[in-house]
């Protein structure tokens, strides 16, 4: 149980480290900012390709098909 809290706050101060140096990144400019260019979005241009759906289907061969 000890090795799991370590672990988890491993993860936070990792967490938090990177975070820091993504605003510090940032700050400088060399990290560029989300923009909306006025074009379709990822999710657009992924419903365009009208991928198949997933039915819930149990059976593997018919999931795959």
């Amino acid at each position: 149980m000890q090795g799991l809290v370590q672990a988890m706050q491993m993860q936070a101060h990792t967490q938090a480290a990177l975070q820091a140096q993504l605003e510090a990144q940032q700050a400088q400019g060399s990290v560029p900012q989300a923009q909306d260019h006025g074009g379709p979005s990822i999710m657009e241009w992924f419903k365009r390709m009208s991928p198949p759906s997933f039915q819930g289907k149990s059976d593997p061969l018919l999931t795959e098909s």
